[in-house]
């Protein structure tokens, strides 16, 4: 009979960027259940609604995480907006939409980079986040920051963005779009990476539905969940637009998945450039004060679903502000994945799922 033993995952590890513990029980070298434990850096964010007015809050909402910073402060205003029964520019629209489809792009890129580097990939590690750059200098000469841009205000952007600037980084979209190909098609046509992740971390298409997952690690199982078929924003506005999903249902699913949402989101960018309207930007509100009521507004993170709900007491400070991020949704599917796996393959099977625990314990 196997002997049962638990080992101790994380909060440190070479393959974690972020603090998430794992007691793994393992009959041999084959993980019987994993238990995660969050709370490592959670920060009391929420509650900080009610001390800073709704217009300052925004920029504590983009402080809850570095990597999805312009959703966040993209779903709080927008539910603040809905709240105050404030209807924004379709060209600020139009901005929001084009930046969170590159801050899309910068994350997957990162992630892609952290798996290349977990496989031993240093090389591709640092094409990888090189290509990050190029994400990172549109933010810095569009926004005027690289990761929390802070150009999200109530009411709508805090200043415009010029078309020139708009066509300038469509040239530098598609240079990076080149050079990307190269890079996703040398790695997953590699004969070590297919090993690695074929067959391993399996989620069928009914587990994935029963533990409600969302986001890349959703569509890896063949489900076709994501908030921007609603056409939230400016979404409504694009010709076409299906969410890719894959239906092998393992590691390389999921990564195939995201690696293709990065030249979707190029093609979102470009196509919403051409069709840009002209009519301001917003700006915000006259109002001083939220009147009492709720609202709530869901969209699409690079990890899938994030659900933003805020509530009025009829003060300048919201009375609550609470968030349901994409990695809470999904460490269900990450316990399920880890059952009846190699040992060896868990800190793989992790980044596949890509978590975020400073989404997670804000």
């Amino acid at each position: 009979m196997a002997t049962r033993s638990v080992i101790p995952f994380g909060p440190q590890h070479p393959v974690l960027p972020e603090p998430v513990h794992l007691d793994l029980v393992v009959e041999d070298e084959r993980v019987v259940e994993a238990i995660p434990q969050i709370g490592f850096v959670h920060r009391g964010l929420e509650k900080l609604v009610q001390k800073r007015d709704f217009n300052q809050f925004v920029y504590v909402a983009e402080r809850v995480c570095g990597i999805c910073s312009f959703g966040h402060g993209y779903g709080y205003a927008s539910a603040t907006e809905k709240l105050m029964g404030i209807e924004i520019p379709r060209r600020a629209e139009y901005l929001r939409v084009i930046l969170e489809e590159l801050s899309r792009c910068h994350s997957h890129l990162l992630w892609l980079g952290l798996l290349a580097d977990a496989f031993g990939f240093e090389a591709l590690f640092n094409h990888c986040w090189r290509l990050r750059e190029t994400v990172l200098d549109i933010f810095q000469r569009t926004c005027g920051a690289r990761i929390i841009l802070s150009i999200t205000i109530v009411g709508g952007m805090a200043h415009d963005i010029s078309d020139e600037d708009l066509k300038w980084v469509c040239e530098q979209l598609e240079g990076l779009k080149r050079e990307y190909r190269e890079i996703v098609d040398t790695m997953f046509n590699d004969v070590t990476v297919r090993e690695r992740l074929c067959g391993v971390g399996y989620i069928s298409f009914e587990d994935a539905l029963e533990l409600s997952m969302v986001g890349p690690f959703a569509k890896g199982s063949g489900i076709e969940h994501d908030m921007r078929t609603t056409g939230y924003g400016a979404y409504g506005d694009l010709e076409h637009f299906e969410p890719i999903i894959s239906t092998e249902c393992d590691c390389y699913a999921r990564c195939k998945v995201r690696c293709e949402e990065v030249f979707q989101s190029i093609d979102i960018i470009e196509e919403l450039v051409k069709k840009i309207p002209h009519d301001g930007i917003g700006g915000k509100p006259k109002a001083k004060v939220v009147p009492e009521g709720q609202s709530l507004v869901m969209i699409e993170q690079p990890r899938g679903e994030a659900f933003y709900y805020v509530r009025g007491n009829g003060t300048k400070n919201l009375d609550r502000f609470r968030m349901r991020t994409p990695t809470s949704q999904n460490l269900g599917g990450l316990v399920r994945a880890l059952q009846g796996v190699d040992l060896a393959d868990v800190p793989m099977i992790i980044l596949t799922i890509d978590p975020c625990i400073s989404c997670t314990e804000r």
